[in-house]
């Protein structure tokens, strides 16, 4: 089968499974419900969101520039952070935002190893910095969970993440992706510098903790007062979950998460699925940004 065509038939197999996905969510939650907790949002709380997810995209680019070998401006890298999350997420399943950000990376570098390094770092303390948060919590929500199918839901993939590393940078299985190979030759160098990992994983958790805080906000907002540490326990389950390369973006497999997570602290199926879309919406509005920039480089191809 033809690269294309095998590429267009898995987005629709994803298509399809996120469809099934919201179909069976709305059944559960009620399309009328939905609808009417959306429109009740307030418009601050809808705009706090936007502007933390903004803010997490600039401090993930601070992030960024800490990891890159190659001195690059502050700017550039946020504008190239956010021509990653709006083809990311006006292009889901197709394009990824990571390949995006490598991809431009490269272009004003010319240094493939260091574009692909730099950025698959970014990602991966990135998510060390979620587990963790999700770690601290867990033992404040414990007695919430005890007794729930939920209840060792977060360990279980917190040890995955540790073994998963374990393989990947100590016995170094991600040397037979082509595309990695020549990247095993610069991660040593992040790992052994001790000082670059505590200060990228500190603004990490600036980053995780203000995308934590939006969706605390968008609750908030739709007349849901959720515990807080109930959403740095479920959040890390839900972001790691939506991650699995089996729907278009997460959808669908985020909603059904937040119904059934947040049905624990007695949210109802409607208002967990109005809170995951207007968490998805925050996003997509604040990676308009991107289309701004896309359109102010004119010379700036769609990466495929």
């Amino acid at each position: 089968m033809a690269p294309a065509r095998k590429k267009t038939l898995l987005f629709l197999l994803k298509l399809l499974f996120s469809s099934g996905a919201l179909y069976v969510v709305f059944m559960k939650a009620g399309p009328h419900d939905v609808l009417g907790l959306m429109k009740s949002i307030t418009p601050w709380s809808f705009v706090s969101a936007v502007a933390l997810y903004l803010a997490a995209q600039f401090l993930s680019s601070v992030r960024w520039m800490f990891l890159l070998p190659t001195r690059m401006g502050l700017v550039r890298l946020f504008r190239l952070y956010m021509l990653g999350s709006f083809f990311g997420t006006f292009l889901p399943g197709l394009v990824s935002g990571d390949a995006v950000k490598a991809y431009y990376l490269y272009r004003e570098t010319a240094k493939g190893a260091e574009a692909l390094s730099s950025t698959f770092m970014d990602r991966y303390i990135g998510f060390a910095a979620l587990m963790a948060l999700g770690t601290l919590a867990y033992p404040l929500g414990f007695r919430y969970l005890r007794g729930s199918w939920i209840q060792w839901t977060l360990p279980a993939l917190v040890v995955l993440f540790v073994l998963a590393s374990f393989l990947f940078f100590r016995l170094r299985l991600g040397r037979r992706i082509g595309v990695l190979r020549d990247a095993y030759g610069i991660f040593p160098v992040y790992l052994k510098d001790s000082g670059l990992m505590a200060k990228t994983f500190l603004l990490s958790v600036a980053v995780q903790a203000l995308g934590i805080f939006a969706v605390y906000i968008l609750a908030g907002g739709l007349g849901r007062h959720l515990p807080l540490w109930s959403l740095f326990i479920f959040l890390p389950i839900v972001i790691t979950l939506s991650a699995l390369p089996v729907s278009v973006s997460g959808l669908g497999i985020r909603e059904a998460s937040m119904v059934l997570l947040l049905g624990a602290v007695g949210v109802s199926p409607a208002a967990a699925t109005a809170i995951s879309l207007a968490w998805m919406l925050s996003v997509i509005t604040g990676s308009l940004a991107g289309l701004f920039e896309y359109f102010r480089g004119r010379d700036n191809p769609v990466p495929t």
